[in-house]
């Protein structure tokens, strides 16, 4: 493998952390909104996001990077929780709740860790890698 395809790896690695940070960004701003009600009778509360990924060529590398391919919204309903003193309570005292499972965003924030690290673990060894060629050079 030439110190090109060395590159590569770090530049393949590098898309791939990235990729996981946005992850982790979204994973935290669901967890920060999970009490967020809507402010008047009936309104929506904070939606789920959701992240998918995509991959992209990379055509100086000639290779195929993982990218954030969009950032949407997790269509499911909304849970209920009956409290009609709440001031986003309907007519019945229901309030609409954000459709955020804290067990789903702990395990999409635990994935999200394992590939980031899996990523770094390759730059670390790669960099390895280049730091004893450079030394052989020498």
């Amino acid at each position: 493998m030439g110190r090109v395809d060395l590159n590569s790896v770090l530049g393949i690695s590098s898309a791939g952390m990235s990729a996981q940070s946005t992850r982790l960004r979204v994973v935290a701003e669901n967890v920060a909104n999970q009490d967020s009600t809507g402010s008047a009778p009936g309104a929506n509360p904070y939606r789920r996001k959701t992240v998918t990924f995509t991959n992209a060529l990379d055509r100086a590398a000639g290779v195929d990077m993982v990218r954030v391919g969009k950032i949407g919204s997790d269509a499911s309903a909304f849970p209920l929780r009956y409290d009609p003193s709440h001031p986003a309570a309907d007519a019945s005292g229901y309030v609409k709740t954000p459709n955020i499972n804290s067990f789903v965003e702990l395990m999409d924030m635990r994935e999200a860790e394992r590939g980031y690290n899996a990523n770094l673990a390759v730059m670390q060894s790669t960099r390895g890698m280049m730091e004893r060629t450079l030394e052989l050079l020498k």
